[in-house]
């Protein structure tokens, strides 16, 4: 369970919002502009600026200091973010991307970690590339790869496969939801798309000008899209 409290504002944009997480997937849904980023940066602590209060807590353990509302160091947190631009160190091969993190792990725990996540993402054959030479899809497969490699134990996913098409998204996304349910691991992700939603079966927290709309099964939250969609697919 994620249960967290943020007060933030970015100049003129001012995120408020106070709710808890209990589903294992739950999907941010909203337009561009609602404070999905924002959100997700408060939650992985890489966005802790003087104008921001924050009460963080995942499965009951503070992922922020009670007293003066600051995050914890990253190691203590257990959490792991994937952006929408996937930011691989252009210098180190794929291998060493995924790898970046575990460093206290033993030299064949390692491989055969790297080797693993790399074939759940589908990009065993990138294993020797530099990141120079991928398309934009195949470096959100490795940013992926990398993130999970850590073993975190919340997720935080901002349109991750944005650079796919529609069928690899959605054959990552069944493969990830699957691993991320036989591992415990909570996962929140960021999307436009209500095809998403109903596809993972997941809650959705509905964001709209840096405020929490709704909450709850993607059916009733997103009713309006799914209508939406349907008559769009009628008239097409």
């Amino acid at each position: 369970m994620l249960e967290f409290s943020l007060d933030a504002r970015r100049g003129s944009f001012h995120l408020l919002v106070e709710c808890r997480f209990t589903a294992g997937w739950t999907v941010l849904f909203g337009p561009s502009g609602s404070g999905k980023s924002t959100l997700l940066r408060l939650l992985a602590g890489l966005d802790c600026g003087h104008s921001t209060r924050a009460r963080i807590a995942h499965h009951g353990a503070a992922l922020t200091h009670t007293a003066s509302g600051h995050w914890l160091r990253p190691g203590h947190r257990h959490t792991a973010l994937v952006a929408q631009q996937p930011a691989l160190f252009p210098h180190l091969s794929v291998a060493a991307n995924v790898a970046y993190g575990l460093h206290a792990l033993e030299r064949a725990t390692r491989t055969q970690r790297v080797e693993e996540m790399l074939e759940l993402v589908g990009a065993s054959d990138l294993i020797d590339r530099r990141p120079q030479g991928l398309s934009g899809g195949q470096a959100q497969r490795i940013a992926l790869a990398r993130a999970l490699a850590t073993s975190p134990r919340l997720l935080l996913l901002d349109e991750p496969f944005s650079a796919l098409d529609g069928e690899a998204s959605d054959a990552l996304l069944d493969r990830l939801q699957a691993w991320a349910r036989q591992h415990s691991v909570q996962t929140v992700m960021a999307t436009h798309d209500a095809a998403d939603a109903f596809a993972t079966g997941a809650e959705v927290a509905l964001l709209h000008e840096g405020r929490l709309a709704a909450q709850g099964p993607a059916s009733q939250v997103l009713a309006a899209e799914k209508d939406r969609i349907a008559r769009r697919l009628q008239t097409s």
